[in-house]
């Protein structure tokens, strides 16, 4: 028989067995046939909802004013909205609460920059659209142009599970949205599964909610490209939302010539004002900046000090050594002095991290709150990221994280800059008084960040070096017009000076100023394109004093302008240079004498190995003078120069004082300091190779845009540099051990830049023979680019934009004179030179020939 007839068969007898029919052959009556219907029907009548079905999954809810979060048996998270919040804007994001290593992750940051979101609903589908940040018009002409052609992104769509019985509310899968908006960074990943990622504790209230993520996670680093594991461990982060007010901000349009941050489109770079008034749009960016209004603007306008309507409340994380809170609490309130300048009272507060008692709704993760972590790692850091209103602007949040070893950091910056002028550094740690001084620079620098005030590198450059030396200078401005500058402690000052301060100033004069700019309220502009003319106005005014100058921050093959290095003080780097090692010559010479509990000469290692840093930075100072290039914003009618070279006679001089400084180096070695110190090579050879990358890699970058731009005649071309180079290494014929090293470099250097040339043109002359049969590295060509700004202007980015000069770049061809006028040198000295030096010069002649 056919098996699948069979079955069928089976099917009908079991059918008829145990159907209603079957059943009344065993006895069923009508009354039994009425009975079962009516209990089918009541079963059809109470099945449940979604709502029903959703609400006997949740386990675990709360309730907010603004959403309610709601955790299931089955591991998800709903998020509960109201509609009559729909369209407002939110602010979401996940900051790090717990870790096992501290050592890579850091508690309090968000390493994911929060996402702000609009909340529509589409039929059954929630939608969430970030802004358009493109874009902006005032022409009612241009409004179809803006709707068509600017719209919202949108960032996620979601489900509708469920509305409330009363249509006031609606529910949707959140746990996507909340993993979206967790901390993610590239030194870790998160790993697990629903066994190993869960959701714990939830809070909701009027205008907030957050829920806790906890996930197990991978560290790892990248070395050449590849991802190296170094650890593993866990991970907890809160996810939180926060209303945004109603009433946006007006947003501030940047002015390139002052150093703040600043907002542009989605993509990083300059928003479009639509208009048919002028030809072409016109681009600008917006300042980021904190919403900061009195409260009675009349009596502000009569000049009362006012208080605001929102202040920038600060809290200080309860992890922190004791000691430390002060100076922190200090820093903080620092800022008050230029908000009162404004006539604008208490902006800046502080407060410790309340107990839930004294405020059940703190939470120093939430978005809602903006705080001063403890990071106890061994990190010589700290730093003020802020998060702002895309649309605005308008900074919403703050975190400043200090780092345990940056008290490290600091005794070491103030043993080697200030040593010697202030004997309470003079030991293994810093006396509570220094620290606390030390400290409170620091948090009010990074507290400057999280105001909106990028770095100033260009403000110590304005200075008198020998004013440096002045108590009453000093005691008035400080080492620097603004604390935003990396001038770090006064280096200049000498053993015999008294009285001279050694910190930056509390405020300078160009922090104020700056802060003038971005947080004066202007109530009489109609509009932000007014309020950006009033505000250039206030800017034309400071022009022609350079210590309301801004200088932006230099990096990488960026560094070109002397004046805006970091870590330097004064306007001349020579003669800084000459008194900051002096000082160091002084320090080292009473090492062994003021540090007396160090056993095992680690902290005297430590501290040896900072001071030949030091050394290191008073060199490259002047050593960034050798096609030097400074550089400022400069609007027309305005004084000053956009851009100046260095004059040649200081390149020149630059260039013969650093050699004069590396022939005598061999202080930085002294046995008397350096014998108990575990094997090392000499510090001074080491300074020398690093002087070597510079003289023929950043150097000769900087001399060909320079020479390039200088007025005619005051031009210091390459190939005198070379020539000046050449001198300054082979005029002796018993070089200084570190002059060896600078020579071994610079010409290993210069043959790599020379590249298949070099082979070719050398090798075959030296030779007389094919050159392919001789070795010689061929190296990739160098881009040739350097950073320069690129002018004035409401659009410009607040960071350079590099300059290609691979159309006037002839390092090649001046690196190949170089080496066959060092081939005729080394060639002389490898046979008749002091024999101690041959083989020294035999290998620098098969280098400068190509390797015969």
């Amino acid at each position: 028989m056919n098996i699948r007839k069979s079955f069928a068969a089976l099917a009908t007898i079991a059918a008829l067995c145990f159907s209603p029919l079957a059943g009344n052959a065993a006895g069923k009556t009508d009354q039994d046939r009425k009975e079962t219907k009516d209990s089918t029907t009541v079963r059809k009548a109470v099945k449940k909802s979604p709502f029903e079905k959703l609400q006997s999954e949740i386990k675990e809810s709360a309730e907010g004013r603004f959403i309610s979060l709601h955790k299931t048996s089955k591991g998800k998270v709903y998020i509960e909205y109201r509609k009559e919040n729909l369209g407002r804007r939110v602010l979401a994001g996940g900051t790090v609460s717990t870790v096992s290593d501290p050592s890579s992750i850091n508690v309090g940051y968000k390493y994911a920059k929060p996402v702000c979101f609009t909340v529509g609903l589409e039929d059954s589908v929630v939608v969430l659209k970030t802004p358009q940040t493109g874009a902006s018009s005032m022409d009612p002409r241009m409004q179809k142009a803006m709707e068509r052609n600017y719209t919202q992104n949108v960032f996620k769509r979601l489900s509708v599970s469920a509305f409330s019985p009363d249509s006031s509310s609606f529910f949707f899968d959140a746990t996507s949205l909340i993993d979206d908006l967790k901390p993610k960074d590239k030194g870790f990943t998160v790993k697990g599964d629903g066994l190993t990622t869960w959701f714990s504790d939830m809070k909701a209230f009027d205008d907030n909610a957050s829920i806790v993520i906890n996930n197990n996670v991978e560290t790892s680093r990248s070395f050449l490209g590849i991802k190296i594991v170094t650890g593993g461990g866990s991970m907890s982060s809160t996810v939180s939302f926060l209303l945004l007010p109603e009433d946006l901000m007006r947003p501030r349009i940047q002015d390139s010539r002052i150093g703040v941050f600043s907002t542009g489109n989605s993509n990083g770079g300059a928003r479009i004002e639509l208009s048919t008034e002028a030809d072409g749009f016109k681009t600008y960016r917006i300042a980021n900046r904190w919403r900061i209004e009195p409260t009675d603007v009349e009596a502000w306008k009569r000049g009362e000090l006012t208080t605001v309507r929102k202040p920038i409340l600060w809290y200080i994380d309860d992890a922190f050594p004791q000691e430390w809170k002060e100076p922190v609490r200090k820093a903080v309130l620092n800022w008050n002095i230029a908000f009162e300048k404004l006539g604008l009272k208490d902006v800046m507060q502080v407060r410790d991290f309340p107990s839930p008692e004294e405020d059940p709704q703190f939470d120093p993760d939430n978005l809602k709150y903006s705080c001063i972590r403890y990071i106890p790692n061994a990190t010589m850091n700290a730093m003020g990221p802020s998060w702002v209103d895309p649309v605005t602007g308008e900074i919403l949040n703050a975190s400043v994280l200090v780092y345990n070893d940056v008290i490290r950091l600091i005794n070491n910056w103030r043993f080697v800059q200030t040593a010697q002028v202030d004997e309470r550094v003079r030991g293994k740690k810093l006396p509570k008084e220094v620290l606390d001084e030390s400290l409170e620079y620091v948090v009010t620098h990074e507290i400057g960040h999280t105001l909106g005030l990028m770095h100033n590198m260009s403000a110590s450059s304005t200075f008198p070096v020998d004013s440096l030396r002045s108590a009453t200078f000093t005691a008035k401005y400080g080492t620097t017009p603004s604390i935003m500058d990396y001038a770090r402690f006064n280096y200049i000052a000498q053993p015999s000076d008294k009285g001279v301060r050694l910190t930056p100033p509390t405020l300078g004069i160009y922090d104020e100023y700056a802060i003038d700019w971005l947080y004066r309220p202007v109530p009489e502009a109609a509009d932000m394109w007014e309020e950006a003319s009033i505000r250039e106005r206030f800017i034309d005014e400071k022009a022609s004093d350079p210590r309301f100058a801004y200088g932006a921050q230099q990096l990488g093959s960026g560094e070109y302008d002397p004046s805006a290095r970091s870590e330097d003080l004064g306007d001349d780097p020579v003669k800084a240079g000459d008194y900051g090692i002096s000082n160091l010559r002084y320090i080292l010479s009473n090492l062994n004498t003021w540090i007396t509990d160090d056993p095992d000469f680690s902290h005297r290692a430590d501290l040896h190995s900072q001071i030949v840093s030091q050394y290191n930075r008073y060199l490259g100072n002047v050593l960034s003078q050798i096609g030097g290039i400074r550089l400022r914003q400069v609007k027309e009618g305005t004084p000053g120069q956009s851009v100046s070279v260095v004059p040649a006679d200081v390149q020149r001089e630059s260039l013969r004082w650093a050699f004069a400084q590396i022939r005598q180096s061999d202080w930085l070695d002294g046995r008397e300091v350096t014998a108990g110190f575990p094997l090392h090579a000499p510090a001074a050879n080491k300074v020398a190779q690093t002087m070597a990358s510079e003289l023929v890699t950043e150097a000769p970058a900087r001399i060909i845009l320079a020479a390039s731009v200088a007025d005619e005649g005051e031009a210091y071309s390459l190939s005198e540099y070379y020539d000046d180079l050449f001198d300054a290494l082979f005029s002796e014929k018993r070089p200084a051990s570190a002059i060896m090293t600078i020579q071994r470099s610079v010409v290993t250097l210069c043959a790599k830049s020379a590249g298949v040339s070099v082979k070719t043109a050398l090798a075959a002359e030296y030779a007389g023979e094919d050159a392919n049969e001789y070795g010689g590295e061929t190296v990739e060509e160098a881009d040739g680019e350097i950073a320069v700004p690129d002018g004035f202007g409401e659009d410009r980015s607040p960071y350079l934009k590099a300059v290609d000069t691979k159309a006037i770049d002839n390092r090649a061809g001046c690196s190949i004179l170089f080496l066959k006028k060092l081939a005729r040198v080394s060639d002389r000295r490898r046979h008749h030179g002091p024999s101690e030096y041959r083989a020294h010069y035999e290998q620098l002649y098969r280098i400068a020939t190509g390797g015969r």
